[in-house]
């Protein structure tokens, strides 16, 4: 009896046996391949790491005995005092040391990507003394990639940030720029804590956080007496730079009130990118909400460990990874042309069992003579 080659069974165990052997030479041929943006990653977690030790250097010297190994165990410098005039509250120590990762520089990278900033771009930028490591990491970014920052600083700090009234955030910026590792500094300051008016410091407190600002050479102090009135100084002091639809993106590092609300409203809002439409049922209070109702994509860098969770990064590492090591610059992929390879061979071979099965089946048909019954 006439049977095609494909439908014979030892045809079919062939091609099933073929095809598993490509299988499993595909599925072993995965690897490590860098990550997007790798080379912008590793180059931010370079110069971050370079503008730490600058500061280091800078307040210690370059051959000082660092003295506070316990709640600074990576020795970087940059974690002030608990307790100073010029701190605001509460502060999770470990979320500052995670920040001061070089690591987390490529983490902001990577928002950066999704959120489509890239060279050229100018973005408005909220920062706070409370996590020193993070404005760094912005800035590292920012540097590496191009993209044209408008800071705009709150200068008092929760617990264990830039705490020190002799080296606060913008001492830290201010020396950073002069010494040319970056190019850019915040346009305007303020008090920060407690509605941006430095409330729940003392006097000496916002006088040691104006004296920092007479040091500086920023050009703007914003000093108001309610809440209200700095978010609109902020969108103004904005506006001045660009006009704000020109804006990229919007980032907040920490809890600033005038940034964010309240540190309940701050905690409605996801850490990491959001996009207008993520956030249409909050209340339009803060700076953020009101670059969000504009449709400008936002960036929250708040709630440490859960970002480091989402994006492969570890929590407070002591002591720090190498730079590049972790999910963000290298992931498992199988080989493409390996893959290729082997879909091309198996398709191969099931259209030529199936080009020579129908070539048998015509040529049967043409050669077939029914007997005469006659």
């Amino acid at each position: 009896m006439f049977r095609p080659a494909i439908q014979k069974t030892r045809v079919l165990v062939s091609l099933a046996l073929i095809n598993l052997l490509l299988f499993i030479w595909a599925s072993q041929s995965t690897g490590e391949v860098e990550a997007a943006g790798y080379d912008y990653k590793i180059q931010a977690a370079t110069h971050m790491k370079s503008a730490m030790k600058s500061l280091k250097e800078y307040r210690y010297g370059a051959n000082s005995v660092f003295l506070d190994a316990i709640n600074d165990p990576n020795e970087t410098g940059l974690v002030g005092p608990k307790f100073s005039h010029i701190s605001t509250g509460e502060g999770d120590i470990d979320s500052k040391l995670s920040t001061l990762n070089p690591n987390f520089s490529a983490l902001i990278v990577e928002l950066f990507l999704e959120a489509g900033i890239s060279q050229g771009d100018k973005i408005a930028v909220s920062f706070t003394g409370s996590m020193p490591g993070a404005n760094l990491a912005v800035m590292s970014a920012c540097h590496v990639m191009g993209i044209v920052p408008a800071i705009i600083s709150s200068v008092g700090s929760s617990h264990w940030g830039a705490t020190d009234p002799q080296f606060t955030w913008i001492d830290m910026e201010n020396t950073l720029v002069s010494q040319g590792m970056f190019n850019h500094s915040s346009v305007a300051a303020s008090y920060g804590g407690k509605s941006d008016i430095g409330g729940g410091m003392s006097q000496v407190g916002r006088d040691q956080i104006k004296e920092a600002f007479e040091r500086s050479e920023i050009s703007k102090f914003i000093e108001t007496e309610r809440l209200s009135e700095s978010i609109e100084a902020r969108i103004d002091i904005y506006d001045n730079f660009t006009e704000l639809s020109k804006f990229s993106a919007y980032i907040n590092v920490g809890g600033g009130a005038a940034s964010v609300g309240t540190l309940e409203q701050a905690r409605e809002i996801p850490p990491g990118i959001s996009f207008p439409s993520d956030l249409n049922k909050l209340e339009k209070n803060s700076v953020l909400m009101h670059f969000s109702s504009l449709g400008t994509p936002v960036i929250h860098i708040l709630n440490i460990r859960e970002l480091c969770e989402r994006y492969g990064v570890e929590f407070a590492p002591v002591p720090f990874p190498s730079i590049g090591e972790g999910a963000l610059f290298s992931e498992y992929a199988y080989n493409f042309y390996i893959t290729l390879a082997a879909l091309c061979i198996a398709l191969s071979g099931l259209i030529g069992v199936a080009v020579h099965s129908h070539n048998q089946i015509t040529q049967q048909r043409d050669s077939y003579e029914p007997e005469s019954i006659l």
